[in-house]
């Protein structure tokens, strides 16, 4: 029977509704059920050793489509995000042409749509065409379905202009995500400024590039009560601004990248450009800084800034080549690994990051478990170790710098509305 599946003998794990036992789920019209009346019609699926928990939520997702399709498009990253578990992805306006228009915001849903694989929810620029002079018509984005707005990749240097959208986007009830990176001070840096880019020779950009522009959003936020969220926090300054902010009472949230949590500049093995990300991988010290701030609930959400480039592309080297990495495919084994494996969170801690907390920030209700939601849902196998292999991803990219980790923690089975969306049971 199309569409109905008894799910048999797994954990179900949802924190947010206080569901923790051993139990069969059943899936029909798209729902969760408690019970299925005929269930033997129903495609069975054994998660005996396995873990059941709502769709993981991704933040910040790079698709590419339109403009980039060499690196990535809609149907390959949705299908990217199931392999990892995700059933929702916020998808970054820096496309070309960029996401500035409502028939944009449009064409995007309608991609998303046709897949089928993921919910696709199109943030929108802030500014038109990304430039930071004018902004956007966010009345008219808000209207065709953007959730956000966002220069990604591009700061909005004015401050003027940044409080006028945060003005309109509170009236609209939607939040502004910032890219927090002064382009003033971050000038033609490719690396953080310290020991590693002094090693390899290669121009920095300081931390108080981002913590300049954090603590000016922190204000603005002060100022117009928009909802505001800081993206891919790089730096221990810019996590002790946000725990004050956050103690005010401030709209104020702020999402940690698994690069940023994993890594340090002083891992960068030399001219490889698939550890160049914007903002650059800090120090020992930042990497901490923003782990504690995980574990003591100051930041409450974890993202991908999942950013795919042709392989052409990355390897012009550190100088030359674009900022980023993919991070779909491997973000549920590096977390899950370097923060609940280690003990250093519990998995409820950890699940939030990827469930409830971006969903707060979005102001979408949560997912659940519960019988009667929407069946967005991942099967985890917690306990197999694994070794990430990129030639594998279902991304057209394969520029991580994870190549070759043993992890634990990945997605065997992922349902979006009910459908199937990927199946990696042998």
């Amino acid at each position: 029977m199309d569409n109905v599946f008894h799910i048999r003998g797994g954990r179900l794990f949802d924190p947010l509704s206080g569901i923790d036992q051993v139990s069969d789920l059943y899936i029909r019209n798209g729902l969760i059920q408690a019970s299925l009346p005929g269930s033997g019609a129903a495609t069975l699926i054994d998660a005996s050793g396995l873990t059941i928990v709502p769709g993981l939520i991704d933040l910040h997702v790079h698709l590419r489509e339109p403009g980039g399709e060499e690196s990535e498009t809609v149907q390959s990253g949705s299908a990217a995000a199931a392999r990892g578990g995700f059933t929702t992805v916020v998808a970054m306006p820096n496309t070309r042409p960029p996401c500035d228009t409502p028939e944009e915001v449009q064409a995007t849903l309608k991609r998303a749509r046709h897949t089928g694989l993921a919910h696709v929810l199109p943030s929108a620029c802030i500014t038109a065409g990304r430039q930071g002079i004018a902004l956007a018509d966010l009345d008219a984005l808000a209207c065709a379905g953007a959730v956000a707005f966002t220069d990604d990749g591009n700061t909005v240097a004015d401050a003027g202009l940044m409080a006028e959208a945060m003005r309109k986007a509170r009236r609209l009830g939607l939040p502004v995500m910032d890219h927090a990176l002064d382009p003033a001070l971050a000038g033609d840096g490719v690396i953080h400024e310290g020991s590693a880019s002094r090693r390899l020779g290669l121009p920095g950009i300081p931390s108080s590039a981002e913590v300049r522009i954090v603590e000016r959003d922190i204000d603005l936020c002060r100022q117009t009560g928009c909802a505001v969220h800081i993206q891919h926090i790089s730096c221990a300054e810019s996590v002790e601004l946000i725990r004050r902010a956050r103690k005010e009472g401030l709209h104020l949230s702020a999402e940690a990248t698994p690069h940023h949590l994993a890594l340090t500049d002083d891992d960068i093995p030399g001219n490889d450009a698939n550890f160049k990300m914007n903002p650059p991988l800090g120090s020992a010290g930042d990497r901490d800084a923003i782990l504690s701030a995980l574990i003591d609930g100051t930041i409450r959400a974890f993202a991908t800034d999942h950013a795919p480039h042709a392989a052409d592309f990355k390897a012009k080297g550190f100088l030359s080549a674009p900022f980023g990495v993919v991070g779909l495919e491997t973000a549920v084994g590096v977390t899950y690994t370097l923060l609940v494996e280690s003990g250093r969170m519990p998995l409820a801690d950890w699940l939030k990051c990827w469930t409830s907390g971006p969903a707060m920030v979005l102001g979408l209700p949560a997912p659940s478990l519960s019988p009667g939601s929407p069946a967005d849902l991942a099967i985890l196998d917690l306990h197999t170790e694994w070794t990430v292999e990129p030639g594998t991803f279902a991304s057209r990219s394969t520029n991580t710098p994870f190549t070759g980790w043993r992890l634990f923690g990945r997605s065997v089975c992922t349902f979006a509305s009910g459908r199937n969306t990927w199946d990696g049971r042998s």
